[in-house]
């Protein structure tokens, strides 16, 4: 599809010969008492404009993009506040992302509890991604920034990026010097090649989580990596505000939708945030974002052939319609 906003000329004083076709409009009315036939007239205007070599900016879809999935797999997934609970509703809604997402996009699984996992590296079989949603085991803890550390260590490889390593000096006692070294090697992470780059323009990662995060890595300093990265990060918000009680390791706790975090990151990778309050909604998210992860390449592209082509038609069309209705062309 070509942008309409970003059409130029290259021959632009060409474009004058457009001036004719009314002053051949009005001969015609004047000579013959009738009404020009317009689709005649839209045809020669046509072939005045292809003479301009006109050029826009065409969309086409790319071959290779990638998308991670991120599923918190905390213990607070297993809210009912979303029916039939939290994660069985985000299983669901992934299921119909991947079912719906287009033959060459390829979609990885991470899964973020207590640490994150790789539970399907990017692939474009259905088949494989459907069996690892299939089976995600609850867990204490929540570390939604290696979620996205290690999503992004898998969208680019070669970038600079090690999860491990990061993950590592995060846990670590805070001391000045690990505490240099950790920010030396986010600092090394956040300065990418140019390919690198370049391939994070045609990844996102579409995290779903009711927003706690209490461990790994800082949440919001992966998002800005992720940012340096140019990969956007699409935040769904999954409960409720008010929340619902659950018991896990023997105690009962209210566990409420955090959005500010999720929010935050939205707005840093210049992705954008959805809450999910119900499961239908969850399943309206998932249809907005099929439309936003629609990943194209934007060139500059001579369009004459079409412009022409579309001018010959309806100067065709006219003739014809005129022999039908007076056997004669005019």
């Amino acid at each position: 599809m070509p942008d309409l906003r970003s059409i130029s000329f290259l021959w632009p004083l060409l474009l004058f010969t457009a001036a004719a076709v009314p002053l051949i409009a009005g001969l015609y009315a004047y000579k013959t008492k009738r009404v020009p036939p317009w689709v005649l007239c839209l045809g020669l205007l046509l072939l005045c404009t292809a003479l301009g070599r006109p050029q826009a900016v065409l969309m086409t879809p790319l071959r290779e993009a990638t998308v991670m999935l991120v599923i918190d797999t905390s213990g607070s997934m297993r809210a009912q506040d979303l029916k039939p609970s939290r994660i069985e509703a985000a299983q669901l809604a992934a299921q119909k992302f991947i079912e719906g997402k287009p033959a060459r996009l390829r979609v990885g699984l991470v899964t973020v509890a207590g640490t994150a996992a790789l539970a399907q590296a990017p692939t474009e079989e259905r088949g494989a991604l459907f069996k690892a949603l299939e089976s995600l085991p609850l867990q204490y803890g929540s570390a939604l920034g290696t979620g996205l550390l290690i999503s992004l260590e898998a969208l680019l490889p070669g970038s600079g990026i090690d999860a491990q390593k990061i993950i590592n000096q995060a846990s670590e006692p805070g001391a000045v010097k690990k505490a240099e070294s950790a920010g030396q090697s986010l600092d090394a992470a956040k300065a990418p090649k140019e390919a690198s780059a370049s391939r994070g323009r045609n990844t996102a990662i579409v995290l779903m989580s009711d927003g706690q995060s209490n461990m790994g890595p800082d949440f919001i300093k992966m998002a800005e990596l992720a940012a340096t990265h140019e990969v956007k990060v699409y935040t769904v918000g999954i409960g409720t505000l008010e929340g619902d009680v659950v018991r896990m390791q023997g105690r009962s706790m209210r566990v409420k939708l955090e959005e500010d975090a999720l929010k935050k990151v939205a707005t840093l990778t210049q992705g954008e945030y959805f809450r999910a309050d119900s499961a239908e909604g969850l399943l309206e998210v998932y249809d907005k974002l099929g439309y936003r992860l629609r990943f194209e390449k934007r060139a500059m592209s001579e369009i004459t052939s079409y412009v022409a082509l579309l001018g010959m038609l309806l100067v065709m069309i006219s003739a014809i319609r005129a022999l039908a209705r007076s056997g004669r062309i005019l």
